[in-house]
C-alpha cells in the first residue's frame, strides 16, 4: 500500500501532495473537506495534534506530521540522492540560504499570518496595539519574502526551484483565503479539483473561504 498522503482540502497539506507530484511517486491520496471551517472528526482522529498534514506509511507503520517533517521523510525516503534538484545539498552554493527560507516559512511567516488571522477573526479593531503589532510583523514578514525575490528574480534558495518553494507557495496563495492580503500546479488540481487556485495566485487577494465570508468584507491592502 505504501506512502498515503492525507490531504485536508484548502490547507497547507497541500505542499506534500504537490511535493509528491513534483517527484513522480506512486502515492495514495485520501481527501477530507472541511466542515465547515475546521477539520472534520475523521482528520482529527488521525493525529493526536489534529492538524494537517499528515502522512501514513503502511510499509513502516508510520503516522507523521508537520509539513517539515512530511517533506523531509518523503524526501529521505521515497527518492534517490534525497531530494535530488529539489534540495540544496551540504557544502553546494546557496545552502545556508535554502535552509534559512526552507524553515523560514513555518518558522517566522506563516506564524505571523496566523496571527493575524486570529485576531481579524475575533474582530479585533485596527487601532488596537496588539493587532498593529501583529499586522506590522507581518507586513515585515512580507516585505522580507518580496525583497529575497527582487534579487533572485525566481526562487527563494536563489537559482533553482526547491522544496523552500514548495513550502511558501502554501501561504502566498491559499492562506489568503482565510487572511486576506494583497499580493497552473498539478497537484492543486488533483487535491482541491473544486478550488479556484488561479485567482489565489493573482496578486490581488482572492475570496474568503466560504464559510468565513461574512456580508461585507474589507481587503487589507500590503
Amino acid at each position: 500500500m505504501g506512502l498515503t498522503v492525507h490531504h485536508l482540502q484548502v490547507s497547507q497539506s497541500e505542499r506534500i501532495v504537490w511535493l509528491c507530484e513534483e517527484l513522480g511517486l506512486d502515492y495514495n491520496l485520501s481527501l477530507y473537506q472541511r466542515s465547515p471551517v475546521l477539520s472534520p472528526p475523521a482528520y482529527l482522529a488521525l493525529h493526536p495534534i489534529g492538524a494537517a498534514p499528515v502522512i501514513t506509511d503502511e510499509d513502516t507503520g508510520l503516522l507523521l506530521a508537520e509539513s517539515g517533517a512530511c517533506l523531509e521523510y518523503i524526501l529521505n525516503t521515497y527518492t534517490p540522492n534525497a531530494g535530488g534538484d529539489l534540495v540544496v545539498k551540504p557544502g553546494a552554493r546557496g545552502y545556508a540560504e535554502y535552509l534559512y527560507w526552507l524553515h523560514f516559512v513555518n518558522g517566522t511567516l506563516q506564524p505571523a499570518v496566523g496571527r493575524a488571522f486570529t485576531l481579524r477573526l475575533a474582530g479585533v479593531p485596527e487601532e488596537n496595539n496588539q493587532r498593529s503589532r501583529v499586522e506590522n510583523k507581518l507586513h515585515i514578514a512580507l516585505e522580507h519574502v518580496d525583497n529575497r525575490l527582487k534579487t533572485t528574480g525566481a526562487w527563494l534558495a536563489g537559482e533553482q526551484f526547491t522544496v523552500a518553494d514548495v513550502m511558501i507557495v502554501f501561504t502566498l496563495t491559499t492562506m489568503r483565503k482565510f487572511v486576506q492580503m494583497d499580493l497552473g500546479r498539478r497537484a492543486m488540481g488533483k487535491g482541491d479539483p473544486d478550488m479556484d487556485f488561479e485567482s489565489a495566485m493573482n496578486a490581488s487577494t482572492p475570496d474568503l473561504f466560504g464559510p468565513l465570508k461574512p456580508k461585507s468584507v474589507r481587503t487589507e491592502k500590503w
